[in-house]
């Protein structure tokens, strides 16, 4: 099967000095796989000669005149920017040149470009951010990871039904176990929007497990956690800065005396494999789900690595045909619901 992915060039912390050479670096890895650099063409063909590739039928540049800066509005990017590497990007999978989006790129501009150009499914309010994060027995996904941060109890089961056919396609697991995550895991805990979300899971076809709690998120418990963005976004961020404070003492221990040098030296091994588990590179790449296509956000600072495992996130979920899946799940439910 061959696919197409169309790249923001010029989107993220870096844009081409991290988003060519990960594009080169993808091509190696999956020979089906063909890549359209969007963007200014006179840089992103410098960028390509540069890292020593060429353009061919495997790998072109699409020309575009403005870019999306990181810190911009939304609605400024989506009124003004109609010639910028995101949103042309964006374009090529509504036309049907491409068959995924990968940006790094301002999220909320992201969203909204996708949103308003490719449209959600039927039955899909808004779209969220699901990510898969590492947990003791693999990893899971997990959403709303930010883009609505203040959703009801439908869009929490929307929530759920986009995460369990996306891990249930890239997983290969028939039936994911879903948990709704809450501040304890009786019934009687959490707000009324969360009580009624987990009354509509239960009453669904869905694997549905009950509440966790944010404990559980890396117990390995579920197949997807749902939340809202606000929760999510913070749960998030606080993991990512707990594992930054893990890392930070470690290593000075380690550097503390040269005993510990020394013990550091005999770990290493460990020490490389454990990182390597926690690397928050290997899941980079976040799918912006319930849209009527394919547009992956990879995080703004990514590096070529990062960056290259989003692509390879877009190609999965291509090959994996997502947004279908997920309107299988949504037309069953509805058929269930009429038949109560």
């Amino acid at each position: 099967m061959s696919l197409t992915i169309a790249l923001d060039g010029m989107g993220g912390d870096h844009g081409p000095p991290v988003v060519v050479p990960a594009a080169l670096h993808a091509l190696t890895e999956q020979e089906d796989l063909k890549l359209i650099l969007v963007g200014d063409r006179e840089v992103l063909e410098a960028a390509v000669r540069k890292f020593g590739g060429s353009l061919g039928e495997r790998l072109g540049v699409h020309h575009t005149s403005q870019v999306v800066a990181m810190d911009e509005l939304p609605s400024v990017a989506l009124r003004g920017k109609k010639d910028s590497s995101m949103r042309v990007a964006i374009d090529l999978v509504k036309r049907g040149v491409a068959d995924a989006c990968v940006s790094a790129g301002n999220t909320g501009a992201l969203m909204a470009t996708a949103r308003f150009v490719l449209k959600t499914l039927p039955g899909i309010d808004r779209p969220a951010i699901c990510s898969a994060l590492p947990t003791m027995k693999g990893h899971t996904h997990m959403l709303d990871l930010g883009a609505n941060v203040d959703s009801d109890a439908e869009t929490l089961f929307q929530f759920a039904m986009m995460g369990a056919a996306l891990t249930s396609a890239v997983e290969n697991i028939p039936s994911p176990k879903v948990g709704l995550l809450n501040i304890g895991a009786e019934e009687m805990k959490g707000n009324e929007r969360v009580k009624e979300a987990g009354r509509l899971l239960a009453a669904s076809q869905l694997n549905y497990i009950g509440y966790i709690e944010g404990n559980d998120i890396y117990s390995g418990a579920v197949d997807v956690v749902v939340c809202d963005g606000f929760v999510g976004n913070v749960a998030l961020k606080t993991s990512e800065g707990v594992a930054r404070m893990i890392r930070h003492y470690m290593e000075q221990e380690f550097l503390r005396s040269p005993l510990t040098k020394l013990v550091g030296a005999l770990a290493m091994p460990v020490l490389k494999s454990f990182r390597a588990k926690i690397d928050p590179r290997q899941y980079n790449g976040a799918s912006l789900l319930g849209l009527q296509g394919i547009v992956i956000k990879s995080h703004g600072g990514a590096d070529i690595v990062a960056y290259a495992n989003a692509i390879k996130e877009a190609g999965l979920e291509v090959r994996k045909a997502v947004p279908q899946r997920i309107s299988k799940y949504l037309e069953e439910q509805l058929l269930e619901r009429r038949a109560v």
